[in-house]
């Protein structure tokens, strides 16, 4: 819609607004308590009459929502009014509603917010409708919705204008009441398993946890540089030391890197840990939650994503990550000449890079795309891998899981190190060829004074709650499953000066 014309239609309705309140109406309502549900209202029923017959009169009900849809004249009105459940038709008459009610129809504009108390029953046509008999004004919209309420279309401006996106467009808001369910199937899940919900800060003074680069911040009053959290991880591990034996923490966690349909720099994480148990506990753990919270939604465990379908019926297979690089890649990870010869094909960089990050580069670009899964990939390289213990038979292998679906990490997880003087060691380790924000061995002295309090044989647990909402609610990007995702600012509107000649 153009500027103008937007302008022009706003300035209509500040004039209603400004007649609404001569009416001696609040313009921006007031409490309205005892209201229902409009869909708990639509399951009521009421009996429908017979051919011919004229309506009865039907059980009272309460309703509050947004006028979605006007249509009709003279001395009758009808509505379409939804709030975050459903849409009812709304009758209104002139006789039934009275003088008050019946000027106040006449301000009325699509996206204000109306109560109505009235008698549901059904029309001659056999639509279920809420015959009204008192009106309550609850606020107006000064902004027009979206043109014809097809809603909106754009979706950089459905990001942008998230608070119009969900009350033009049912689906967005039946997507992010379904994120809802996940997050609180997720809570519901850990409290049955005996985990005690916590909370960690989310300003550190170390980046540590993850391979990833961090945001940094400034404490004017202590005067030092502070990181926003990539990972709770090592807070959460302290929390074991001092005999929290299952802790998890569901929280925001931010990383400076680039935005894609699977990256946001701010994203919901998951992390859980068990004292005794180990990576299979952990992999147990989160199948569980992920079927809970598809049975929590519904619509089965054979799921759409996009042309394809995604089957997460148990069991789901736990396949060696050296088994996967042979199949894929068609080389012997024990070759490395074979191994660097293959990288080298793929387009990746050999010289002066150790085995294992070229190993870790060479199944991100072989294998990683073709895990359609769901997947547990299991058994990573140690030496990638500075927070994780050691296979008993293999210190070269780290018991370590990622959980794929169609190419997308979902879940990462360990057998966690507790080791105080193995973790020292790796903390110190920089990997030749590795960037310093793609490593986890980030010098914390502090965890490693708590490892040496004793840590407990424990499995640690990663989940990404919005890629986990992009697959089970079938959204190709991120952006879809999180209410206000990072945009870059729009330029400013123009300001018109008296001798602008743009118009000449």
């Amino acid at each position: 819609m153009a500027e103008e014309s937007r302008d022009g239609l706003e300035a209509v309705r500040a004039e209603k607004l400004r007649k609404i309140a001569e009416l001696g109406i609040d313009p921006w309502g007031r409490r309205f308590d005892d209201h229902r549900a409009i869909a708990s209202v639509r399951a009521i029923d009421p009996p429908k009459p017979a051919e011919g017959e004229t309506p009865e009169p039907g059980p009272a009900v309460r309703i509050a929502g947004r006028i979605m849809l006007r249509r009709g004249q003279g001395k009758v009105v009808f509505l379409e009014v939804r709030d975050w459940t459903e849409r009812v038709q709304v009758f209104i008459g002139k006789k039934q509603v009275g003088d008050q009610a019946w000027a106040l129809v006449d301000l009325l504009d699509l996206g204000d917010l109306l109560g109505v108390d009235g008698t549901l029953g059904y029309t001659r046509t056999g639509e279920l409708t809420v015959f009204a008999t008192e009106l309550t004004f609850l606020g107006k919209s000064l902004t027009p919705p979206p043109e014809k309420w097809h809603g909106l279309t754009d979706q950089e401006v459905r990001y942008r204008r998230r608070y119009v996106d969900l009350f033009s467009n049912p689906e967005s808001l039946q997507t992010f009441m379904a994120r809802s369910t996940i997050v609180r199937t997720f809570r519901k899940v850990m409290e049955q398993r005996g985990f005690v919900e916590v909370e960690t800060p989310t300003m550190q003074s170390i980046a540590g946890g993850a391979a990833a680069r961090p945001f940094v911040t400034h404490h004017n009053t202590l005067d030092i540089d502070l990181f926003l959290r990539i990972a709770p991880e090592l807070y959460l591990k302290r929390l074991l030391v001092g005999g929290m034996e299952r802790v998890f923490e569901i929280g925001r966690v931010y990383r400076n890197e680039g935005i894609s349909p699977k990256h946001n720099p701010e994203f919901t994480m998951m992390e859980a840990y068990q004292a005794y148990g180990d990576y299979h506990s952990m992999m147990d753990l989160t199948e569980g939650l992920i079927r809970a919270s598809i049975e929590a939604i519904g619509g089965g465990f054979v799921r759409p994503w996009g042309e394809k379908t995604i089957d997460f019926t148990s069991p789901w297979p736990r396949r060696p990550y050296f088994d996967l690089l042979r199949e894929h890649a068609g080389v012997d990870p024990e070759d490395f000449e074979a191994v660097k010869a293959r990288a080298q094909a793929a387009g990746i960089k050999t010289e002066g890079r150790d085995r294992d990050v070229i190993i870790s580069d060479l199944f991100e670009a072989t294998v990683e795309d073709a895990l359609v899964g769901p997947v547990f990939v299991i058994d990573y390289p140690a030496a990638i891998c500075p927070l994780t213990k050691r296979k008993a038979a293999d210190p070269r292998v780290a018991e370590r899981f990622e959980l794929f679906v169609d190419g997308i990490e979902l879940a990462n997880a360990y057998t966690e190190l507790n080791d105080p003087y193995l973790q020292e060691d790796l903390f110190r380790g920089q990997l030749a060829g590795q960037k310093e924000e793609d490593s986890m061995a980030k010098m914390d002295d502090d965890f490693v004074q708590a490892l040496k309090n004793a840590m407990p044989p424990a499995g640690g647990l990663g989940v990404g709650i919005d890629r986990l909402c992009m697959l089970l609610l079938n959204k190709a990007s991120i952006r879809d499953v999180i209410l206000f995702p990072l945009m870059r600012p729009q330029a400013p509107r123009p300001v018109e000066t008296e001798d602008d000649e743009s118009e000449i």
